[in-house]
């Protein structure tokens, strides 16, 4: 499998936008093409927590 630069990725979604989509809108995409990358590099590192700790957590936060 050949991975994509990020020009191409950046394209990608780009082209993916309709033809009256705001400059708002493509800059939400990217940014959330670029969190779902993120995300899915810290996947492959390792980088993740259990849903239990998750859940820990977010009821530390209500108190």
């Amino acid at each position: 499998m050949q991975t994509q630069t990020v020009k191409e990725k950046i394209t990608k979604v780009v082209l993916s936008q309709p033809e009256d989509a705001t400059y708002d809108e493509i800059m939400r995409e990217l940014a959330f093409a670029r969190m779902v990358d993120r995300g899915l590099e810290d996947v492959r590192a390792g980088r993740v927590i259990s849903n239990g700790e998750m859940a820990s957590r977010i009821r530390t936060w209500h108190k």
